[in-house]
Parts: C-alpha cells; sequence; structure tokens
C-alpha cells in the first residue's frame, strides 16, 4: 500500500515570506439549502461549528468550515476523519437533497507566514488584498494568475490556500516566486 503525499511533498521556501507545503488535510464539499436547519445541525455535529456568513471561514478544534458559495460549503478535517466527516454528514441529512464529498485527495494547501503575504498574492490575484478587502475570516475564492485558487487569512500575517491538486507544484512554484527577498512592493 502506497503512503499518502501532498501535491508539493512538503516543500517549504523561505523569501519575503515563509511558503510551506500544508501536507494532506481532509477537505469535504457540501453542497445543499444553507438556511436548512437539517444542514445546520449536520455540519455542527461534523465539524463542531455552524455555517459562516456569506464569505466567511472558521475553525475550531474539531476542524473548520468555509462558505464557498450560496449553496456550497467546504469542510476541513483531519485527513484520516474525512470519509468518517461524510457519513456522518449523509446520516444526518439523510431525507434531503445535498451532496457530502471527500475532495481531500483532489487539493493541495499551502500556508505563507511573514508580514509579506497579502503583497504576494497580490501579485497574482484581483481580489482586493487590503486589510478592508480581505478581513481575517474571509475566504476568497478567485485566481492566482490563471489557476483557481481559495485563500484566507487566519490571522494577520498568515495566509492559508487551497487549490486543485493537479496543479499544485506549479502554484507552489509561483508562490516561491512571487515571495523571492527584495521583490515586495510594499503597497500594504
Amino acid at each position: 500500500m502506497s503512503s499518502v503525499v501532498s501535491a508539493a511533498r512538503g516543500a517549504i521556501f523561505d523569501g519575503a515570506v515563509h511558503v510551506e507545503d500544508a501536507g494532506v488535510n481532509g477537505m469535504i464539499t457540501v453542497r445543499g439549502d444553507l438556511s436548512s436547519s437539517k444542514m445546520f445541525k449536520a455540519i455542527k455535529s461534523a465539524v463542531g461549528l455552524g455555517i459562516p456568513r456569506a464569505r466567511g471561514i472558521k475553525f475550531g478544534a474539531k476542524g473548520g468550515v468555509a462558505w464557498m458559495s450560496p449553496d456550497e460549503l467546504m469542510l476541513f478535517c483531519h485527513y484520516a476523519d474525512a470519509d468518517a466527516v461524510v457519513v456522518k454528514i449523509e446520516k444526518s441529512m439523510k431525507g434531503e437533497h445535498f451532496l457530502a464529498v471527500n475532495v481531500s485527495d483532489a487539493r493541495a494547501m499551502f500556508t505563507l507566514t511573514g508580514e509579506g503575504v497579502r503583497e504576494v498574492i497580490a501579485k497574482g490575484t484581483p481580489a482586493d488584498m487590503s486589510v478592508e478587502g480581505l478581513q481575517i475570516g474571509e475566504m476568497r475564492r478567485s485566481r492566482l494568475g490563471q489557476i483557481a485558487v481559495a485563500f484566507w487569512l487566519r490571522e494577520e500575517g498568515k495566509l492559508e490556500l487551497v487549490c486543485f491538486r493537479s496543479v499544485g507544484q506549479f502554484v507552489f512554484e509561483w508562490l516561491c516566486n512571487a515571495a523571492e527577498k527584495d521583490t515586495l512592493p510594499g503597497h500594504f
């Protein structure tokens, strides 16, 4: 049996900011009526958190939940727990229209730390990376160059980014290039 590996295989880069492959993470796409009390209870039971406001993301002891669109959430948990979380949601949502899929192996995740994380991402996204444009606890689905990504700040100076695994190595290299020492313009 083969071992599970992340897209960039634990790669690390130290430049103007620290860029790190975040390893394997449990990620579950959940689609359905987000205003449903059954959905709220299912998510609360699965990761210990309620459904966040539009573009919100929150984390707790059992995992995290991000608002992705008016009918979609992304749940975060330990990689080994993802299948069990899907089963738990399926049982909780029985009789209601929904979709819950373990997408852990289809995604890559990176962590950027340092004062310049906003500027590194601003080099490739049309999203407003200012403090007003991306607040802590907000999720952005956007582009990094031509690549679909989602990112958020856990705290000021710590940004997490998710992309499709198929482009994970490219995204890591893009982030490293954008994070080279002495390349940040100092706008934020």
